[in-house]
């Protein structure tokens, strides 16, 4: 799997038959109970997709084309170079609780608030946005490449400006060269315009570039796919990809998702001459918020989700699930849980009881390590075939984009005061991608360190006086040296199974069972205790369903769920 290189009806029942003590009985029934509540419509959920689209062999071969390629390649072997690991945070150095703020309203200075705009003439520069910097150009632009610079020629006199874009979503992401952006004042100025030497008319290009923190698994999605995604998914593939510090190790590991976005072999910026030119340009890639879309974001008249990338994913590698395992009508199937064990540190170190504990409950169990060698398809088709993630916080658990629509994520987080980082890592886009999301806390008597330093260490009395110290000794002790092992006899109370019964699952609230002609504003009707605790609503049928999870992801309810059946008790 991709690694770090970073009804309710009968429900009771079943419980009773297979959850019996301790561990058992609270680590696994929030999940039982949320799968098998889930099952009866999960399919009819807008994110669950379980159409297969086409498939991309897992040995097709990535074609770069080079400067002065005038045709694609029809075949070039593919390289393939594994690399190092980025160090897991580093883009989170200046807030030491490693949380990135999500990306609102851009700021514009006095000129991008005003883009020069005729007809077909328009660009808009973003440079004051709390993640990244981005400029979008429509009308008469010439790139090139090796250059990195991008001429804007305006088609009646205009005030000359120039911006300076850092490709990668990050701007702040050292190594990583910056596009000139310039608007010319007229377009008379022969000598400020290079003359086109390529020119695509109807093709659209996205400049964006590689490095930074890529090759890290959770960086290669949330900085680079992820937003790419949102930028290009628009263009069905008739886009063309201009790459600065091109990887093609990274372009071959992620090729089939590439090839869905671009239709087009993707250019090797730094070393292309010509001048190519175009009707539309966006530089640089736009980081919404960590690993997801704020759809409020997306380009004009393109409203995107993060359940639309994982269904586009799941149509990419052509997985067959779109759902999780029915415990309702397949009530002696067993749900399938993925844990993942990290290979180094922050890892489990009691995995046999762990999954000793889970299978006890009535889980079928799957222990593996993330490994950055195995084929992003097998890794994709495994995932896929579980119900519920299960891993300690790191970058394995960005395999959550593979899983069926309303599966369940558990994250256990390290000690050291990291659940805010945790859940804007993971906990958010999780939620994002119609995903139910569990958090586990580390207590100091479950962290290796407690042993290796002592109770009176302040990495252990104090978390918060060492956040203060700064990011680095987070990073060297609570995400470098310490390793888990979870109290088994701790986590039924720690997940609060006492909020999540048979009975919440539906029927247990009577203020959260809807009539079949109510279609009430999600407000008036949902309680805080609700939404803090995700309780889910029942509907009565599957328009009203539709209804609210819409009125839902307008509002920003993470952690609510809402469950469609046919009748109402």
């Amino acid at each position: 799997m991709g690694g770090e290189a970073k009804p309710w009806r009968g429900l009771k029942s079943w419980a009773q038959r297979h959850l019996n003590a301790g561990f058992a009985a609270g680590f696994v029934l929030v999940l039982v109970t949320y799968l098998v509540v889930s099952q009866q419509f999960a399919i009819t959920a807008p994110n669950a997709v379980t159409t297969k689209g086409s498939q991309i062999a897992d040995k097709q071969k990535q074609v770069i084309r080079s400067a002065g390629d005038s045709e694609p390649k029809k075949e070039r072997e593919e390289e393939w170079q594994p690399k190092a690991a980025a160090e897991e945070e580093r883009d989170k150095k200046k807030d030491t609780s490693g949380a990135v703020p999500t990306e609102e309203s851009p700021k514009r200075d006095e000129a991008d608030a005003k883009p020069f705009e005729t007809k077909r003439d328009k660009v808009v520069c973003n440079t004051d946005g709390p993640i990244s910097d981005t400029c979008d150009l429509d009308g008469d632009i010439r790139i090139n490449g090796s250059a990195l610079s991008v001429t804007f020629v305006p088609s009646s006199p205009s005030e000359r400006r120039e911006w300076k874009i850092r490709p990668y979503s990050r701007r702040t992401m050292a190594g990583v060269e910056k596009v000139t952006v310039t608007q010319l004042e007229s377009p008379h100025d022969p000598s400020a315009a290079p003359p086109c030497e390529v020119t695509t008319a109807d093709v659209p290009a996205v400049v964006f570039a590689l490095g930074g923190l890529t090759g890290n698994y959770w960086h290669d999605f949330s900085d680079v796919i992820v937003p790419l995604f949102a930028a290009s998914r628009r263009y069905n593939g008739e886009v063309l990809f201009l790459v600065s510090n091109i990887q093609p190790w990274w372009l071959g590991k992620y090729e089939a998702i590439i090839r869905r976005l671009s239709k087009h072999d993707a250019i090797d910026l730094d070393h292309d001459t010509r001048v190519q030119c175009f009707k539309h340009v966006a530089v640089g890639l736009r980081l919404h918020k960590e690993l997801s879309i704020v759809p409020e974001l997306s380009p004009e008249g393109h409203r995107l989700t993060m359940a639309d990338f994982t269904a586009f994913l799941r149509e990419t590698y052509a997985l067959p699930r779109g759902a999780p395992a029915s415990l309702r009508n397949f009530p002696d199937r067993k749900p399938r849980l993925l844990l993942i064990h990290r290979a180094h540190y922050r890892r489990f170190t009691n995995v046999p009881e762990i999954k000793k504990a889970a299978e006890a409950a009535g889980f079928e169990v799957t222990v593996a390590s993330p490994r950055a060698d195995v084929p992003l398809a097998e890794t994709a088709r495994m995932v896929n075939s579980h119900d519920v993630l299960l891993g300690v916080h790191g970058a394995g658990l960005t395999n959550a984009v593979f899983l069926p629509a309303n599966g369940v994520v558990i994250q256990v987080v390290p000690y050291g005061k990291l659940e805010r980082m945790a859940r804007t890592d993971f906990g958010e886009p999780v939620a994002d991608m119609g995903l139910r999301y569990v958090e586990y806390s580390v207590g100091a008597e479950e962290s290796t360190l407690l042993e290796m330093l002592g109770p009176d260490h302040p990495v252990i009395k104090d978390p918060e006086a060492v956040h203060r110290s700064g990011w680095d000794k987070v990073a060297e002790y609570y995400l470098g040296k310490q390793d888990v092992t979870i109290d088994v006899k701790r986590v039924a109370s720690d997940l609060r199974i006492d909020r999540v019964t048979t009975e919440m699952a539906c029927f247990g609230h009577a203020e959260l069972i809807l009539g079949s002609q109510d279609y009430p504003d999600p407000d008036t009707f949902i309680s805080e205790e609700a939404v803090s605790i995700g309780l889910i609503v029942c509907t009565a049928s599957l328009d009203q369903f539709l209804f609210l999870y819409r009125q839902a992801q307008t509002r920003k309810y993470p952690k609510l769920t809402f469950a469609a059946t046919a009748t109402v008790q």
